[in-house]
């Protein structure tokens, strides 16, 4: 799974006018799941994007997480960020995991994160949604935690 992480003073979406989700200073996550990520992945990179440390502490360097300040978090599913982009001017969705798949570990992933964190606001998967933030430093990391290989993978680095 994929998580670009922006720390943000503000950030919404919206889909078809309407505000879905809304935070205030906190982070804006967006999300990927690619294809061989379960709920393993998900419930690793949730541990690891709670517990990084994005924000300043009293003398100013980024010592604190999301977990120690409260702030919002807002998840916003986006499948591009598995796009393969090594050739050609189009880029690939293939690495992206499959739509139902992806629902699936997005809908995880957020009622995991709602029962180790709140506040959590979300996008909605699958809509064409307008995000707004302000960008708070501007301070972005991509956090990834790699697909499980597959079984066939496995076998044929073993022979």
């Amino acid at each position: 799974m994929i998580a670009l992480l922006q720390r943000v003073s503000q950030a919404s979406v919206q889909v078809e006018g309407a505000q879905i989700g809304a935070i205030g200073a906190g982070l804006l996550v967006f999300l990927c799941a690619e294809r061989g990520d379960g709920r393993q992945q998900a419930d690793l990179l949730l541990a690891k994007l709670l517990a990084y440390r994005v924000f300043g502490d009293a003398d100013g360097k980024m010592n604190l997480s999301l977990a120690q300040t409260a702030g919002g978090l807002l998840l916003v599913p986006q499948f591009t960020l598995a796009a393969d982009t090594r050739s050609g001017s189009r880029p690939s969705f293939t690495p992206a995991a499959r739509p139902a798949d992806g629902l699936a570990l997005f809908d995880y992933f957020v009622a995991q994160a709602r029962a180790r964190h709140a506040p959590v606001a979300t996008g909605r998967f699958g809509a064409d949604m307008k995000v707004s933030l302000t960008n708070d430093g501007p301070v972005t990391f991509w956090l990834q935690v790699k697909p499980a290989p597959s079984v066939a993978a496995v076998e044929r680095t073993q022979a």
